[in-house]
């Protein structure tokens, strides 16, 4: 087999039929050269029990597992990547609000050696007005806050080839974001636009609180911006209360502050709150570096090395 395409699957169980039918005709396509690999993501329906029982009947090869309990889509992802025995790699949502035929662009970029990488980017989406606003802003605050030349419209689908796969799997890191490891590692990227689908029925699980939860996750791992602006802050706010404080301790000479006392607290507080919250910002810097090293992420990363030698160890 030469693609793979990872499905994870969580409260899919009303579109596993027309999924199967939209991975038959993707087969077909691709020469019956395909295989699926579904992960069931501790989905608590019956989707596990609908796939177990279609298994066999598939007309392509397919791996179906199933996690312990939710972990999470990148979770499955990650899973699904490691069992995955292609070639070439693409993720695909279970409830198809992303076309099937964006599958078939995403491996013939790949395919024709165009990218190492192949993402898809929202052009617009058919979803309520409320719904699209709020994206809108997320993903603005994303390309200002952690990856700034992500898509306007986000990612959630990718394809990528074997040394992209291998790389990827090799950044284990827990709470972190694996869209912006994507971006992070670079390579050969080629974005491939597209319009997506209405939900057909149920609710997305990509609920308010998930979409916070990812974008801390994604601001604690890969940027310093608010420790950077706790920083800024503390400095902007020590030299305020600097100017503030010579203003009443003239104030006090001059007798226009005439409460015994009140200039000394006043200063007190002005300067050794600045000074705590400039100090913070200094120690979370330290921190972060702590944490970045903890990571362990390569300094760099090689995609290519050439020689004009054809054995090295001569030398």
């Amino acid at each position: 087999m030469k693609y793979s395409i990872l499905i994870p699957i969580y409260n899919n169980q009303s579109f596993i039929p027309e999924l199967i039918d939209v991975l038959t005709q993707a087969n077909q396509k691709l020469e019956n050269n395909v295989e699926a690999v579904f992960v069931i993501d501790g989905s608590p329906d019956q989707s596990y029990a609908l796939l177990r029982d279609a298994l066999p009947k598939l007309p392509f090869p397919a791996q179906l597992i199933a996690h312990s309990r939710n972990f999470g889509s990148f979770a499955a992802i990650r899973t699904g990547l490691k069992a995955a025995r292609g070639q070439f790699f693409a993720v695909m949502a279970a409830d198809l609000q992303e076309p099937p035929a964006l599958l078939l662009d995403l491996f013939a970029a790949l395919d024709k050696n165009e990218c190492d990488v192949a993402i898809g980017t929202r052009s617009s989406r058919q979803d309520p007005f409320l719904s699209r606003m709020t994206a809108n802003f997320y993903w603005k605050l994303y390309r200002k806050l952690v990856v700034h030349d992500m898509p306007p419209g986000g990612v959630d689908i990718f394809a990528c080839n074997e040394l992209f796969r291998s790389h990827l799997l090799q950044l284990e890191e827990s709470r972190s974001s694996l869209i912006a490891l994507i971006f992070w590692l670079g390579f050969r990227r080629k974005l491939i636009s597209y319009e997506r689908q209405p939900r057909k029925e149920g609710k997305s699980a990509w609920t308010f609180r998930k979409k916070v939860d990812y974008m801390m996750d994604s601001i604690f791992s890969f940027t310093d911006y608010p420790v950077r602006l706790l920083t800024k802050v503390g400095a902007i706010t020590s030299f305020v209360a600097v100017l503030l404080s010579i203003f009443i301790i003239i104030a006090r000479l001059t007798q226009l502050i005439i409460i015994p006392g009140y200039a000394a607290i006043i200063v007190s507080v002005l300067l050794l709150g600045a000074l705590n919250l400039f100090g913070l910002g200094l120690i979370g810097i330290y921190s972060w570096r702590g944490y970045e090293n903890s990571k362990q992420r390569p300094l760099a990363v090689v995609a290519i090395q050439h020689s004009n030698h054809e054995n090295l160890n001569d030398f």
